[in-house]
Order: C-alpha cells, then structure tokens, then sequence
C-alpha cells in the first residue's frame, strides 16, 4: 500500500535529483552542503556548489516553488562565497519571484512538476518497497524451523519445483482447490508466511523453507559430530 512521503524524504529526493540533474547538464560537483562560516560562525549553508565553464555556483534546491525569499537567500548565500547564485525548483510561486531573480542575475533551473514529484515519489515508494519486502523474507528466513511432516515436506518440494498452481497440484495427485487448501494449512502452521498470497511467493517462500530446514539439520549434525570436514593439502 504506498504510504505518504514525509517533508525530509521528500526533501532529500529533490536534492538527489537535483544533483543529477546539474550533472547530466555539465555542472561538475564541488562540495555538497557547504557550511558559509564568517568570522568563525557558522551564519548558513549552501546545498551545492558545482563548475561550468570555468564559473562557479552555489545552488539553493527547492523542493518546491520558489518565492522572493528563496531568491533573496540565495543571492545572499552565494555573495558570502563568492559564487553566482543557482536554484533549481519546480516553477515560481509568484511573477516577483521570477522578476527579483532576473534583477539580481539568480540563474535559476525549472524542473517540470512531472519530472520531480514523480521521480521522487517514485524514488521514495521502491525504497520502501525494496525494504519492506527484505524485511518479509529476512524474518522468515532467520525464524527458528518447524518441524516438518513427510507430506507437508512433499508439498513444498512440489511448490518449489513448479511454475503454476496448476502443475504442483498435478504433480502431487490433486485439484487445485485442494492444493489451496494444504497451503493455506501449510500457513496456519506458520510453514509458510501469510504475506505469501501469490503462487510466485509461495514458491519462493516454500524454497526458503527448504533451505532453512536443511540448514539446521547440517547444524545438528554438527553438533552431533556427525560431519567432519576435511582440508586438502
């Protein structure tokens, strides 16, 4: 289910982009987050600083709009530097925005809506996708083994080793409605996971079983003395 993106991933998405997008424009990266430090103080920050053409910018990113404060803090941030202001934002929140930046010689690069909210929702909900997902297998992989019956043994080998639903059940001697049922049985027992809904992450969770299980039996064998690993010379 995708789940709101907060204002620092959001945040941390635009500057990501951001700094590709400078790049796969000629702008040679220098520093990322430079402190603006006078007399000792540190009084700012800049986000980038990056070259062009032998000039170089200190760049405000906006998740946003830009509005007149924006283009006043970063003329006056890259005056402290020493650098010609860049922003890169996705529009104007206003007409005296833009005229403020033409007046003050702000450089200023305008990202398309499409391009930013969606690459960075998009950015945002894989990551947290990609982590959930882990998080699923990871758990269930590292969860101590339960013991397993012949036939329960049999209907995993047979999920694993098939594509469809309708090929394990065949290969076991079944209907399909039956094999639904033993998996959901197989789920009760904590064999098999409850997010496993589909037949493809039932097999790969059926797989993880068996692997899981022959694991622990190598580990009490083990135990037991029962495997002995030689070295050769």
């Amino acid at each position: 289910m995708p789940r709101n993106i907060s204002g620092p991933e959001r945040w941390r998405s635009s500057e990501r982009i951001a700094a590709r997008f400078l790049e796969e424009s000629g702008y040679r990266m220098l520093e990322v987050h430079k402190k603006i430090v006078l007399n000792d103080l540190e009084v700012g920050e800049v986000d980038f600083t990056v070259e062009k053409d032998d000039v170089v910018y200190a760049v405000e990113v906006k998740a946003g709009r830009l509005d007149v404060n924006g283009v006043r803090q970063a003329y006056v941030n890259a005056e402290l530097i020493g650098a010609r202001p860049l922003i890169v934002c996705k529009g104007f929140a206003d007409p005296s925005a833009g005229t403020l930046a033409g007046k003050l010689d702000v450089e200023v690069l305008v990202l398309s809506d499409v391009f930013l909210v969606d690459q960075e929702e998009l950015e945002v909900l894989i990551k947290g996708t990609v982590e959930h997902v882990l998080e699923e297998y990871l758990t269930f992989l590292l969860s101590s083994p339960l013991e397993l019956t012949g036939e329960e043994e049999r209907l995993l080998k047979a999920i694993t080793s098939t594509y469809r639903i309708m090929d394990a059940a065949e290969e076991l001697g079944i209907d399909v409605t039956e094999l639904a049922k033993r998996i959901d049985r197989l789920k009760d027992r904590g064999i098999l996971p409850r997010w496993a809904r589909h037949y493809t992450s039932a097999k790969g969770a059926a797989g993880l079983m068996l692997v899981k299980k022959r694991f622990y039996e190598l580990l009490s064998a083990l135990d037991r003395g029962e495997v002995h690993f030689s070295s050769t010379p």
